[in-house]
């Protein structure tokens, strides 16, 4: 055991022999996204570098606290990169933390989530035990997933030490497709592609001075890229140029994120919904939204107040809605909510929480929704 990881666990040791609440933070970039900032915090980016990486076998193993861009570098150097585009947000984002918040960008919807592509991990858990799950190939599980568990767990059941990835090589063929559309017409056509032998990847469709875009980007064969280019028209867009702009959705830079910023007193907000629902009639007060995951990911602003009518409304379509990123009112507290859970969820999440951190002191009450 080196000398940081030695460091990282005698402090856990500490924490649970005084029952110390603990805050498990690597590059910091998405403390917005928390229920609570609380607890003592305990900086993973010591835990720094790539454990091995075979570029033939498509799989990377990286310490928790490695840089995420420079992960990503050394994968574009050999041709290859993390499918599900995660974001950043800032500067400084950890290939921990990306595990941990479980976060996806705007390929998601064609490639997957962040989970699909963990094959093991290494953590410590509330009893500052050193725990190995997983491996480093796709047919490595036996009984419960433990490793894909820690995506999206935000830290409330271990602290991950290093993980192990699944990559895959760049696409050969890429382009970015632009259309004038209203949001119907938008959704219309994204099911009706989605039915369709197409090298779909990602969509982005946002209203802006009255005006609907839609960006539809393609990626795979040459050859399939460019008869998907003629059959589907559009404008064509500069791949150089809109690489940028499809970062900026990713890490929530596009203007209309942005927007929000002129308006204190709105928080973003995620509906996650079947991607065949239909336009959906936003309650008084609310802005948006911008369309990700070909129809299945939509981002409203609207005030804290507005809510339960938010949630109200993507639970009768077979979704759920949450707030993400809080608004910045001084009196506004500064975390987001996450959705609400089911019953039967919430009382499995308690169990895991409880056999991974018997002593609570992981982030307590991160996960549960505000009152």
């Amino acid at each position: 055991m080196d000398s940081a990881l030695s460091q990282i666990t005698e402090r856990l040791r500490c924490a649970i022999a005084h029952q110390t609440p603990l805050r498990l933070r690597g590059g910091g970039s998405k403390d917005f996204h928390a229920r609570a900032l609380t607890g003592e915090v305990i900086d993973t980016r010591a835990l720094q570098g790539v454990v091995s990486y075979e570029p033939s076998e498509l799989v990377v193993t990286a310490r928790a606290g490695t840089s995420l861009a420079e992960l990503q570098a050394l994968l574009a150097e050999h041709g290859q990169c993390l499918a599900f585009d995660p974001p950043h947000f800032s500067a400084g984002s950890t290939v921990g933390g990306m595990v941990a918040a479980g976060l996806s960008g705007p390929a998601r919807a064609s490639v997957g989530a962040v989970r699909d592509y963990v094959l093991g991990v290494e953590i410590l858990n509330g009893r500052a035990e050193l725990l190995r799950f997983g491996g480093q190939v796709m047919k490595n599980v036996a009984g419960y997933d433990v490793s894909r568990l820690m995506a999206g767990s935000w830290g409330t059941l271990g602290l991950i030490t290093e993980v192990s990835l699944k990559v895959l090589p760049q696409a050969p063929g890429e382009a970015t497709l632009r259309f004038e559309c209203t949001q119907a017409q938008a959704l219309q056509w994204l099911n009706t592609w989605g039915g369709q032998p197409l090298p779909l990847n990602a969509s982005c469709w946002v209203e802006d001075a009255g005006k609907g875009t839609l960006f539809l980007r393609l990626r795979g064969a040459q050859a399939a890229v460019q008869s998907a280019c003629q059959t589907l028209g559009g404008e064509r867009q500069d791949n150089a140029k809109v690489a940028a702009d499809w970062d900026a959705c990713r890490d929530h830079q596009l203007p209309w994120f942005n927007d929000r910023l002129a308006r204190p007193d709105l928080a973003l907000w995620r509906l996650s919904v079947p991607a065949q629902a239909p336009v959906l009639a936003l309650p008084e007060g609310a802005r948006g939204p911008l369309i990700e995951w070909h129809g299945a990911l939509r981002w409203v602003q609207a005030p804290r107040s507005v809510g339960p009518a938010l949630q109200a409304l993507a639970a009768q379509v077979g979704g759920t809605a949450q707030m993400f990123h809080a608004e910045q009112a001084p009196s506004a507290a500064p975390h987001a909510s996450p959705a609400p859970m089911q019953p039967a969820l919430a009382a499995l999440q308690a169990r895991l929480q409880q056999a991974f951190d018997p002593a609570g002191i992981f982030h307590p009450g991160r996960l549960q929704p505000l009152a």
